[in-house]
């Protein structure tokens, strides 16, 4: 009796500490409809669908061209609006399930009371609080929020069957339910592993770690950790490091595990991103292959399994076919796996993989470095090949990058494999080049020529440092309101590039020199590294890790994204003093309308990129992908060309006063870099912008646009609402164009003084909204 006694007590207390607050806690399908109506209005979705018909269900497929409808009534709008929402539910569930995995080992192995530790914070998950209402503390505060995703989830794909929702709008705010609650799943997972595996929290001088294709010692056995998952891998670092095998074992990840293991142990390197797997594979240089989930290429077994190389898959969502030997002993697994008896196996203990894979890395290793096992020619081999080519171009057509690889083959047949180098960098490594008509291994020409800059790619990333911190986010404030850091540019996602890693590069270093705040994380975050200064450093050793002006910040691996989105939460909560817990509608109205920031997914690739980018989106963060961004078939475009549709509130006096059109678009893509940069400045412009900011902000505008366009803007002027505004260095210029461009403007020449505006009101105040106050401030 006394124990039941005692969990009633303790079920009560965690029932009083989860009381929740603020008018949305938990919002359903619907609760935060209307402000989803007021994104959509201004920024309206526009669709490129690649198929004009749907076949959801027996009646199809069904012609939806012409705006004709399906058998069960959907348009083509409509059913583009629901292939959105299911991309985004995608990516949604993929970071959610991933949270739930380690949610629960964390939980087993340290109780439900294991407290959350994020660093020095007020707010120790933004993201939970604004959407549930309530502050988590420890592990167990984290189930309901999980349940709450998990439920929503259910309730969005519900929506997707034949004879539920059959309205595009309604799909719409769907989808941008869905992208929030990929931020909430997203959450829970990075700060878990924060919290249980000592990762850095809120660390500026984060370490620096090794990443490239030439970084490994190859006269060692190699381990290679593939996906997103730590937690095996974990168990691997432990038995190395307990048994002292780091001088005798090479260990490296690909993708995001690599972000997780560099944070959980300094012994370990980054090969790269996701671009890389396919051609480190092929090197032949990995003796085991440790798979997890997310980004693990479907055809890994069978690539792993012509060079000999033995896969360990150890998570249930990415099982590849193999028998599950979880029961067995490490050593008949061991015989299997070295005779070639089996390709693989799939492990779910944990302690088990950890004692297996060093083992059996230092048995195969050997034998296969004595055969000298790789997919790469020789270079008699090369030779004939590159002869083979009959220029019909059909790999350029496949390519995803369209790359000029004919060219290259047949500068290759005279000798000259510079333009093989050259591709290297911009190849993503999928492989369609290699179905030839002629039968050439396409991937492995372009690797054998690049061997030479292979082995020189060697480059440094900081490590993921966590959540920024509050004492961050206050000593820059005053430089984030004057506009002395114009803006925080967030370059995330993945390695689909349209010109290579170095142009991920080249933005990053553009936007630090002009003293953005750059934040990375994922792919980008390693592709930034890769890349070096005449002085051999790379930008993480040129600008340190620290939330101010000018710097460059890795929060870590794909899950880190949260503390994006977070990071603006915390700016409306200290900066602004909004009340956060349940008031996500006016947290999000205040980010679109006065902090400046815009995430750049300019490798975009995956489901769960596109569920990122739409929960930036609902929470007011602009999003710009490169050219392949496309193929999501939807973007959220605004209608700056629609004055009357411009209006918004002055807290002031509660009156509507027209708007500059800031910011332009909510989802957009960009074609190539040139067009890029400026369009970041111009996305960093917001209302609430002081007139110091704003003519900081312009004069970023104007000077990329005629950097990299040649040319000034055709809108500046749109965004001048005073002369306080216009950038002094070019005010005379200006007001001159602003004459002869704009008659809604009227100037005292003589003075040089704007002295009215009819489409701004004059004076505009710095404190604008586009819904009244919900909440008591803070």
């Amino acid at each position: 009796m006394k124990l039941l006694q005692q969990t009633r007590t303790k079920f009560v207390e965690q029932e009083e500490k989860l009381i929740v607050e603020g008018p949305t806690p938990r919002p359903g399908l619907i609760d935060l409809r209307n402000w989803d109506y007021r994104i959509i209005d201004t920024y309206n979705p526009l669709y490129t669908s690649q198929s004009d018909t749907c076949d959801y269900c027996t009646f199809g497929k069904c012609d939806l061209t012409c705006n004709k409808r399906g058998a069960c009534g959907i348009d083509l709008e409509t059913h583009s609006a629901r292939e959105g929402m299911m991309t985004c539910i995608m990516g949604a569930a993929c970071h959610t399930a991933h949270a739930r995995h380690l949610l629960n080992y964390f939980i087993n192995r340290y109780g439900n009371d294991h407290p959350i530790d994020v660093g020095p914070t007020s707010l120790n998950a933004p993201v939970t609080e604004v959407i549930m209402g309530f502050q988590p503390e420890t592990m167990g505060d984290f189930r309901p929020v999980l349940d709450y995703v998990e439920e929503q989830l259910t309730n969005l794909i519900s929506s997707a069957h034949t004879g539920q929702e059959g309205s595009a709008r309604d799909f719409e705010s769907k989808t941008l339910h869905a992208g929030m609650l990929d931020h909430l799943g997203m959450e829970v997972a990075e700060i878990t592993q924060i919290s249980c595996l000592g990762f850095p929290k809120s660390d500026e001088n984060a370490p620096l770690a090794e990443i490239g294709m030439g970084i490994l010692d190859q006269d060692k056995p190699i381990v290679i950790c593939v996906g997103h998952n730590v937690v095996a891998s974990g168990y691997i670092l432990d038995h190395m490091d307990w048994n002292g095998l780091f001088d005798k074992i090479e260990i490296a990840g690909l993708c995001c595990t690599a972000h997780e293991l560099t944070r959980y142990n300094k012994n370990t390197k980054i090969i790269g991103s996701m671009s890389k797997q396919l051609k480190y594979i092929r090197s032949g240089i990995p003796d085991v292959l440790v798979v997890d989930e997310q980004c693990v290429r479907a055809d890994i077994l069978r690539e792993a399994k012509e060079l000999f190389i033995p896969v360990i898959a150890t998570n249930d969502k990415c099982t590849h076919g193999l028998p599950d030997r979880s029961n067995d002993s490490i050593d008949e697994i061991i015989d299997d796996l070295v005779s070639g008896k089996q390709a693989g196996a799939l492990i779910l203990d944990f302690e088990k993989v950890g004692e297996l894979v060093p083992r059996l890395a230092m048995k195969i290793g050997p034998i296969r470095k004595a055969k000298g096992i790789t997919a790469i020619p020789t270079d008699e081999d090369f030779k004939k090949l590159v002869s083979k080519c009959t220029n019909c171009l059909k790999c350029t057509r496949d390519c995803p990058q369209s790359l000029p690889i004919a060219d290259a083959m047949e500068a290759a047949t005279n000798g000259d494999i510079s333009k093989f180098e050259h591709l290297h960098e911009k190849c993503v490594g999928c492989g369609i080049c290699d179905n030839c008509p002629a039968g050439i291994p396409v991937l492995n020409v372009i690797e054998k020529a690049s061997q030479r800059i292979i082995k020189l790619e060697k480059g440094r990333v900081r490590i993921g440092k966590g959540q920024i911190s509050d004492d961050e986010i206050i000593k820059e404030a005053m430089n984030l309101e004057l506009g002395i850091t114009p803006g925080v540019i967030a370059l995330v996602g993945c390695s689909n590039y349209p010109d290579g890693t170095k142009g991920i590069y080249d933005v990053a270093e553009e936007m630090l020199e002009r003293g953005y705040i750059v934040l990375t994380s994922g792919c980008s975050a390693m592709d930034i590294g890769l890349h070096k200064n005449a002085d051999g450093k790379t930008l993480y050793e040129r600008y340190t890790g620290k939330f101010s002006r000018g710097n460059l910040l890795n929060a870590g691996s794909c899950v880190s994204n949260a503390h994006i989105g977070a990071t603006t939460i915390k700016i409306a909560s200290i900066l602004a003093g909004i009340q956060t817990k349940g008031n996500y509608e006016e947290i999000a109205d205040f980010v679109l309308n006065a902090v400046g920031a815009v995430g750049i997914a300019w490798g975009a690739f995956s489901q769960k990129a596109f569920a990122i980018a739409t929960g930036c989106n609902r929470l007011g963060i602009p999003v710009v992908t490169g050219p392949q961004g496309a193929k999501y078939r939807r973007a959220l475009i605004g209608k700056p060309y629609k004055k009357e549709e411009g209006g918004i509130m002055s807290t002031n006096d509660d009156s509507i006063v027209n708007s500059e059109p800031a910011p332009e678009h909510l989802m957009i893509t960009a074609e190539t870099k040139d067009d890029l940069l400026p369009l970041i400045a111009k996305l960093c412009i917001r209302p609430g912008d002081t007139s110091t900011a704003r003519a900081v902000k312009l004069t970023h505008y104007i000077e990329l646009s005629e950097k990299y366009l040649k040319k000034m803007p055709d809108d500046w002027h749109i965004y001048v609402r005073n002369e306080t505004d216009i950038p002094i260095a070019k005010k005379e210029q200006l007001l001159k164009l602003l004459d002869e461009k704009r008659r809604t403007i009227n100037i005292d020449k003589d003075k040089e003084k704007i002295i009215g505006n009819s489409l701004l009101k004059f004076g505009t105040p710095v404190h604008l909204t586009n819904i009244p106050p919900l909440c008591e401030e803070v």
